[in-house]
């Protein structure tokens, strides 16, 4: 099992299966919009656009778990474009932790266990994976996304 056994959906309701980014390395976060943590959506995007022409791809999970994202996934995705100017592709409202926890979290989770427990603590875990779909590293919500610039070369 790797990560392009997955299906996801865009903010406007499209699915569409993670192979489609077969042979490009992704980051994957969950995001809040009203999170303190929201600024990293801007290094995110400073990401993305250095990095986009050599594959990378990021993607971004909202996730009202944590009690800090607008009511839909729509409204979401305007709010990052219109106050941090994201170009990424933007998802509908993901449930990250639990029971009902979207199978590609809980996945990402068994790949790159957590600090003391495997649940995502946070808005702005980040997971970086390769181009062959494995997941090669879990970043912490309060560590920069540009901390993860020699890890993205690597794997480029």
């Amino acid at each position: 099992m790797n990560i392009y056994d997955f299906n996801v959906t865009l903010e406007d309701g499209t699915t569409y299966s993670l192979e489609k980014y077969k042979g490009h390395p992704l980051v994957i976060v969950n995001t809040a919009t009203k999170c303190g943590l929201a600024p990293q959506f801007e290094q995110l995007e400073e990401l993305y656009k250095k990095y986009q022409a050599k594959g990378l791809v990021i993607l971004g999970f909202p996730s009202n778990q944590f009690k800090q994202e607008v009511a839909s996934a729509s409204e979401a995705a305007e709010a990052c474009r219109s106050t941090y100017g994201v170009t990424f592709p933007m998802h509908q409202l993901t449930i990250i932790n639990g029971s009902n926890a979207d199978p590609l979290f809980d996945y990402l989770k068994e790949e790159a266990p957590g600090t003391l427990t495997d649940a995502i603590k946070w808005n702005f875990t980040k997971f970086l994976v390769d181009k062959e779909g494995h997941v090669v590293e879990r970043v912490a919500p309060k560590t920069s996304p540009l901390s993860m610039v020699d890890s993205i070369e690597a794997i480029l």
